[in-house]
């Protein structure tokens, strides 16, 4: 099992160069197609009464927007051919409201997408929504790679959270291309007491020993938060244990017929300083 179809989301932001030379490097280790996406958004016209913008100025701000996709996706074409890694070069413009759903489409056909964490600095809600888009609607695993870039690709330490959910089991799974890789493999279990049964009679030995029939070798560990944010304490468990990488199920909960990331997902997504894969 090996991821063979990537796609990654490019654009003029300061994580874009982190998040390409991953997945290229990802693209190298696995002999995979590589597809860079870049999504550029229809220049915005603000409704005033009694204005018409003249269509050529119209023309020309999108004109505008397709040489800048095309500028990111050559230079991002310059940079794969660093590694003598080919890529297919992939733009699309449209509103930006419908870029999340656009994306999705494109994740659809991948085996694993890489976005950014959105940069609370530069970046509004547009990247979070396309964030949400890569691992929510896709059905397929997304790799978010922090703004600030990452270690090790493919990742040597892993660290799995596991709490027995649909979302994590699925993420492991997704996930075993990398695990069966690495070097090392946490399988990490907080707070089991409040999970029920659904770790098992010891917590995470089901996993490991699932794991252990891919042949990959698991280390187990059974955190208490001692009534801190969980989030905190898988974050700084990580980080303790030199993990490059952080696998687990991305949650949600519908409001008003939105989709809103639960609590523990977006604070890794806010506070994460090493790539994360997430599934749902």
């Amino acid at each position: 099992m090996a991821f063979k179809d990537i796609l990654v989301q490019i654009d003029d932001t300061k994580g874009s160069d982190a998040r390409l030379d991953a997945a290229i490097r990802l693209a190298d280790s696995y002999d995979a197609h590589l597809a860079v996406l870049c999504l550029v958004a229809e220049p915005y016209v603000p409704a005033a009464v009694g204005v018409t913008i003249p269509e050529e100025i119209l023309r020309e701000q999108r004109r505008q927007a397709e040489e800048t996709a095309r500028s990111l996706l050559a230079k991002a074409d310059e940079r794969a051919g660093r590694f003598s890694r080919p890529i297919e070069q992939r733009f699309e413009i449209a509103p930006i409201d419908r870029l999340p759903a656009i994306f999705t489409r494109h994740a659809r056909h991948a085996d694993i997408s890489i976005v950014g964490q959105p940069d609370p600095e530069v970046d509004g809600a547009d990247m979070a929504l396309l964030v949400e888009a890569a691992f929510m609607h896709s059905g397929r695993p997304a790799m978010i790679v922090p703004y600030i870039g990452y270690r090790s690709m493919p990742p040597e330490t892993v660290f799995c959270a596991w709490d027995g959910s649909r979302e994590a089991v699925r993420a492991i799974n997704d996930a075993l291309p990398l695990l069966q890789s690495a070097k090392r493999v946490l399988v990490v279990v907080i707070d089991p007491e409040k999970l029920g049964g659904r770790v098992g009679p010891i917590a995470g030995a089901d996993m490991a020993a699932h794991l252990a029939h891919h042949g990959i070798e698991v280390e187990v560990r059974d955190i208490e938060s001692g009534g801190l944010d969980p989030s905190d304490v898988l974050l700084s468990s990580a980080a303790d244990e030199g993990a490059e990488m952080i696998v687990m199920g991305g949650y949600g909960h519908s409001r008003l017929r939105e989709l809103v990331l639960g609590g523990v997902t977006q604070h890794i997504l806010e506070h994460m300083t090493v790539p994360v894969l997430m599934s749902h």
